[in-house]
């Protein structure tokens, strides 16, 4: 008979843009779906600062959020279960309790998710904007996914964000993901923009995850409060960020 793996930490992967309005919480919900349907144990953290939604567009009324968790409580004690089928720590939302002391909120975060825990995997949904809570826990993750649309502030702020990671640790894995792309074409050009910027003035190339296909669904079920894979699960954006999830399963494995 073979004994169950033993619980370990789980990997991290951070979800992250620099400019706010590019869909980044719900590509972490939608990923963290994904994942979690590909039959792997993830948890879904909203480290957003005073602007966190996880809960709202998952039409959660949590009892519990992050606030405990900086106070000493477990992972365990302020994840919530979804139907969409992985755990959520929700984040506080007008609240001054994740800001003030940056490096001190960092820390307890990544001191619980660095204990063996039942999850494989866990996704920080960072709020938008280079603060330094958001860079620590950047720096900290496994995967930095970095989330721009073909709009050039968004390529400016995503190049920022890139730009503060490879300062903060140098060499790490970071990927790039075109979200609302009017084609998948165009997102791909949209990455290479990004990508020869990084080149040149970074001396990296970060891989393109995928592209995230504009889809008027995605609306609806934002809308609707229910994640897309549940409502629209033949969507193109469902299918993008299945595939994206898909090239994520052997850094989770």
């Amino acid at each position: 008979m073979t004994a169950p793996p033993r619980p370990r930490a789980p990997r991290l992967i951070a979800i992250a843009s620099g400019k706010g309005g590019v869909g980044k919480t719900w590509f972490a919900i939608t990923l963290a779906q994904a994942l979690a349907a590909q039959r792997h144990r993830v948890l879904l953290v909203d480290c957003d600062v005073g602007l966190a939604n996880v809960d709202v567009q998952l039409g959660l009324d949590p009892d519990r959020d992050i606030a405990a968790l900086l106070k000493g409580g477990s992972l365990d004690a302020c994840a919530m279960h979804v139907a969409a089928g992985f755990d959520v720590v929700a984040g506080r939302s007008g609240s001054g309790a994740l800001s003030g002391a940056d490096q001190v909120a960092a820390e307890r975060i990544l001191d619980a998710l660095a204990a063996p825990s039942r999850w494989e995997v866990a996704i920080l949904d960072l709020g938008a904007g280079i603060e330094k809570l958001q860079r620590r826990l950047a720096s900290a993750a496994d995967t930095l996914m970095v989330l721009t649309t073909e709009e050039p502030t968004a390529l400016t702020d995503a190049y920022a964000c890139l730009k503060l990671a490879e300062t903060d640790a140098p060499g790490g894995d970071r990927r790039i993901v075109v979200n609302m792309a009017s084609s998948r074409a165009n997102g791909e050009r949209t990455a290479a923009v990004l990508q020869k910027s990084c080149a040149r003035f970074l001396g990296v190339t970060p891989p393109l995850a995928g592209v995230v296909r504009r889809d008027a669904r995605v609306a609806d079920a934002i809308r609707r409060q229910t994640p897309l894979l549940t409502r629209h699960p033949t969507a193109e954006a469902a299918r993008d960020v299945e595939a994206i999830a898909g090239s994520l399963l052997a850094a989770v494995a």
